[in-house]
């Protein structure tokens, strides 16, 4: 079997030992401009691609490289964000004439600034792609003015607008990781800016070291003086026919200055390894989207410093899917401090070194070493092992969302454990919040930050301030790092298992969790509702809102006036996107024969003596239950006769229909609805109609009718006094028959017949009994009483009242 196939098989093979996979869903989504989750944005058609940003130390100005221009932001204020101070810096009519001469197409050809750091204290080093023939400045950050002489940019800035590329500046020299030609066939990665005796450092071209990589991002290391490349590049170690892609960590020493004879100026410190992100026998995902680094808790060894990086797959088993790995500097240490492969010049293969260790590949101080060392550390570049994920396991892994930027924070809880916060951009414009969790990850919401297509984005956090700045092609969006108020219940509070937030007794309100605070009700592990808000001495109603409802009583809630075999659609609002919505009628049961529980969470049914009635929409989340809606649904004054409705009938009216049919309309999902001004307003706590959503109890709309009022019971005595006059009209009517009865049997007995019908032992014939008959007929067509052949009706404070004789205007 060649190559190709062996390849296959064993892709096939790790597919099916993949495990099922859980989806990933978010608590709470929030869609654009919900009133909700405030946004503060800034966009000016002046300015596009957006997406290079640098946040100054105080976080109150965001720098932001643009097309053709470098911005300063004001960002101190939170509902606000305005232009500071604009640099424009673009090509010359000639510069972009030339670009389009090359073969480019003239909306590549404006100057992309694609380096943005901080040189020192008072000024800014920019670089920028300047219609493919990439250029560097030096800017004042204060007053955002451009040095006069401008550096080449080539090897420090990319060519192309669209490839990626990482930088960073230690002690004045900046580290970048580029290519370094108009084709980008010549990746780089190299050290400019260098002062006195240091000399500008790069990779040696002819030893192929890099393998047509993509450049994701860097980090410096103080106490290590090291500084660690995150990239993906074609893996050369392994002997397929197709290309295999893997992922690296390589690391240089910010010491190195090259070797005296052999790597003069050249890296005598570089070497790489494979990140491995893969849990158990499951496919890789092979593929590094982005990195960020997780700096060591208080106190903490350096080693403990973690990197968090998305990783996407190149196998069809894991299209589409995205995971989240994160890597400790200890075991990054521990790998190249290890064996390393030497590649055969000859056959181009890679094989475990055999050779007698003559230095440390990758070890500071060696361009001191002999030319000898250099040699050995020139071609063993390779570690043999891979880095790992801390636990051997994904820290996040989802089939949903395809995630491409991310951001990472500790926060400690009310109960002082730290808690690790993902801050997850997706391709499908949304921003998801999550926690690590010993479970598994939860999603705490997402946010919508943009409507795709953004072909550029990127991701900034600033954990003083407490937000996340989102750049795109568009404009900068600032979006804050918690939003407890959302939350108007302990149990609300405790059910978002956000570590930011937690419920303060004092107050009666989900504040942010902080040093100063104690005795904050949260439980970010568990969620458990009753234990957390019973744990601080609250009230009834703060701790669990105003619809803990008891179900022994008849509420009041929205009136729903319908007519009989009517199909009637109630909503019901969800909680969140964790929760399961149930229905329930007091004192009764929802047989399946006349009741339907669609998949939107709303009940569906034919409007009949036995089905009118109160109805609840319950919410349960994670063992807490919670009353979302309740309706009472009654029969006009005025009922028409339609037809009996079939089960498939009722099916396909209920998925024609959007809700019941009254002036309630369906439930929204942001604002709150407007009521006539006939509807009277119940407060009631759902999830989904924001913090004081309303439920409508209307004014009765046919004249004699009482309205529904919060009582604990209906009134029933007009309809009681129609029935009894009724019921003495059908009494009289039976006593007239049965003396026209009596009357024509003594005639008949005074003058008998030859041929006369027989009578039965009552002494009537056939035709007599017809009028009597009309009363059995319609007992027919009324069927048996429902539950078990008693009559079905609401117990409301030990009294039973019959759903049948009870009703308006029932039809006799």
């Amino acid at each position: 079997m060649d190559s190709r196939g062996l390849l296959g098989l064993t892709v096939a093979l790790l597919s099916l030992l993949s495990p099922c996979l859980t989806g990933l869903i978010p608590r709470v989504s929030f869609p654009m401009g919900s009133p909700g989750r405030r946004l503060t944005r800034f966009s000016s058609h002046e300015v596009s691609n957006t997406t290079t940003l640098l946040l100054s130390d105080d976080g109150e100005t965001l720098y932001v490289g643009a097309r053709d221009a470098v911005l300063a932001l004001d960002v101190r204020h939170k509902d606000t964000i305005f232009l500071r101070t604009k640099l424009d810096w673009s090509p010359s009519e000639k510069d972009l004439e030339q670009c389009s001469m090359k073969g480019k197409k003239k909306a590549d050809c404006p100057n992309f600034i694609r380096v943005l750091q901080f040189l020192n204290t008072t000024h800014i080093y920019a670089c920028g792609t300047f219609a493919f023939s990439p250029r560097c400045t030096y800017v004042h950050s204060d007053t955002l003015t451009m040095s006069l002489n401008t550096d080449e940019g080539r090897g420090r800035c990319p060519y192309d607008p669209y490839q990626r590329n990482t930088a960073v500046i230690v002690d004045g020299e900046l580290y970048t990781a580029t290519v370094a030609d108009y084709r980008g066939n010549r990746p780089v990665i190299s050290r400019h800016l260098s002062e006195g005796s240091r000399v500008d450092l790069k990779l040696d071209d002819t030893l192929g070291w890099l393998e047509d990589p993509t450049f994701i991002g860097s980090s410096f290391i103080p106490r290590e003086e090291k500084i660690y490349f995150f990239f993906s590049e074609v893996a050369r170690e392994y002997n397929f026919i197709d290309k295999l892609i893997v992922s690296r960590v390589s690391q240089i020493c910010t010491s190195d200055v090259g070797g005296q004879r052999t790597l003069q100026r050249r890296w005598t410190t570089f070497a790489k390894t494979q990140l491995l992100c893969q849990a158990g026998s499951e496919l890789p995902y092979n593929v590094i989207q982005d990195v960020d680094i997780l700096p060591p808790a208080e106190g903490a060894p350096a080693d403990d410093t973690l990197f968090y990086g998305i990783f996407t797959s190149q196998w069809a088993g894991n299209s589409g899917r995205s995971a989240v790995c994160s890597f400790r500097l200890a075991d990054i240490k521990s790998v190249f401090s290890g064996n390393y492969k030497v590649l055969n010049r000859d056959t181009l293969q890679w094989s475990a070194r055999v050779q007698e260790k003559v230095a440390n590949p990758g070890e500071c101080g060696l361009h001191n070493a002999s030319d000898n060392a250099l040699r050995f550390v020139k071609e063993n570049f390779l570690a043999e092992d891979s880095v790992r994920p801390v636990g051997k396991r994904l820290s996040v892994m989802s089939a949903e969302h395809t995630y491409s930027h991310l951001a990472v924070q500790r926060v400690q809880g009310a109960n002082r454990r730290l808690y690790t916060v993902l801050f997850l951009l997706t391709e499908s414009g949304y921003l998801h919040k999550a926690v690590l969790l010993p479970l598994g990850a939860h999603v705490v919401e997402e946010v919508r930050v943009f409507e795709p297509p953004q072909p550029v984005r990127s991701l900034k956090l600033s954990v003083p301030k407490g937000v996340v700045f989102v750049g795109t092609s568009e404009g900068v969006v600032r979006v804050p790092a918690y939003n407890c108020s959302y939350y108007w219940t302990c149990a609300q509070c405790v059910l978002s298992r956000d570590p930011f937030c937690g419920w303060d007794p004092v107050s009666r309100a989900c504040v942010e969790v902080s040093g100063a605070q104690s005795g904050l009700a949260q439980d970010v592990d568990g969620g458990n509702v009753e234990e957390a808000c019973n744990s601080i001495s609250l009230p009834h109603r703060t701790r669990f809102g105003p619809n803990k409802l008891s179900t022994a009583s008849c509420p009041a809630g929205e009136l729903v006036a319908v007519s009989l075999n009517e199909v009637v659609r109630l909503q019901c609002p969800a909680a969140s996107q964790l929760s399961q919505q149930l229905w329930e009628r007091p004192n009764s049961r929802l047989s399946s024969d006349l009741y339907l529980e669609l998949d939107d969470g709303s009940l569906s049914f034919v409007a009949t003596p036995a089905t009118l009635g109160h109805y609840l929409c319950l919410s349960t989340e994670n063992g807490y239950r919670q009353t979302m809606a309740i309706y009472h649904v009654r029969q006009k004054s005025s009922p028409a006769t339609p037809a009996p409705t079939s089960r498939a009938q009722l099916r396909a009216r209920a998925a024609a229909s959007p809700g019941p049919r009254t002036s309630a309309g369906s439930w929204p999902e942001t604002a709150e609805p407007k009521p006539s001004p006939s509807v009277r307003n119940a407060q009631v706590t759902t999830g989904q109609l924001g913090r004081n959503a309303t439920l409508r109890t209307e004014e009765p709309e046919f004249p004699g009718e009482e309205p529904l009022l919060s009582a604990r019971c209906p009134n029933y005595l007009k309809e009681l006094a129609v029935v009894s006059v009724l019921l003495v009209l059908c009494l009289g009517l039976l006593i007239a028959v049965t003396a026209c009865g009596v009357r024509q049997r003594w005639r008949r007995k005074t003058a008998p017949q030859e041929g006369a019908p027989p009578r039965d032992s009552n002494g009537t014939t056939p035709e007599e009994q017809e009028p009597l008959n009309e009363n059995d007929l319609f007992n027919k067509r009324s069927g048996p009483p429902l539950h078990g052949g008693h009559s079905s009706g609401l117990v409301c404070n030990g009294t039973l009242t019959d759903s049948r004789q009870h009703l308006p205007n029932t039809p006799i």
